[in-house]
């Protein structure tokens, strides 16, 4: 496997790390929600975010961890050092991919929009529909609401809601 070049960009680096990460995460019987290579401050995170139908704990991403760090070691695919993290995409977490929208179908949703929309609103709160075509379409109180999914900065689940 290529190593990630300087000039790929962190989502290239993504894209390899989760080539060779996704096989194992996915014999252990997990789902890989995401990979993200991010600057914070002088440090690179590598995060690969796992998720199944059940709660995770901490002894799951350990697992998880202790299995791909190999990997990683013997491909090298990043050229710079980086910490590796192993967690949950968490409550609110965002939907980026397709198989994102359709394993969340039905479910309570948030996009904030990068401009306002031809009503005005920026935020956009309902029952997840789903994304067809580069189109995410929520059902709000309102009525079904579809913008193009590239015209938000995000769409997150609200699961968190009720929590404070």
């Amino acid at each position: 496997m290529e190593k990630a070049k300087k000039g790929q960009g962190t989502a290239g680096a993504a894209a390899t790390v989760e080539a060779l990460v996704r096989p194992t995460i996915e014999a252990m019987g997990l789902r890989l929600w995401d990979v993200r290579f991010e600057k914070e401050g002088p440090d690179w995170f590598l995060r690969v975010l796992i998720d199944r139908d059940t709660p995770l704990d901490t002894d799951t991403c350990e697992e998880v961890s202790r299995a791909i760090d190999p990997i990683l070691d013997e491909a090298d695919p990043i050229s710079q050092s980086y910490y590796l993290e192993v967690g949950s995409p968490g409550l609110g977490r965002r939907l980026n991919r397709p198989e994102h929208f359709a394993q969340l179908t039905g479910q309570k949703c948030l996009a904030h929009l990068i401009r306002p929309d031809a009503q005005g609103r920026r935020e956009i709160s309902g029952k997840l529909a789903g994304l067809e075509d580069g189109r995410v379409t929520l059902e709000t109180e309102e009525g079904p609401v579809t913008f193009a999914l590239d015209a938000a900065s995000y769409v997150k689940l609200c699961d968190d809601e009720d929590l404070f």
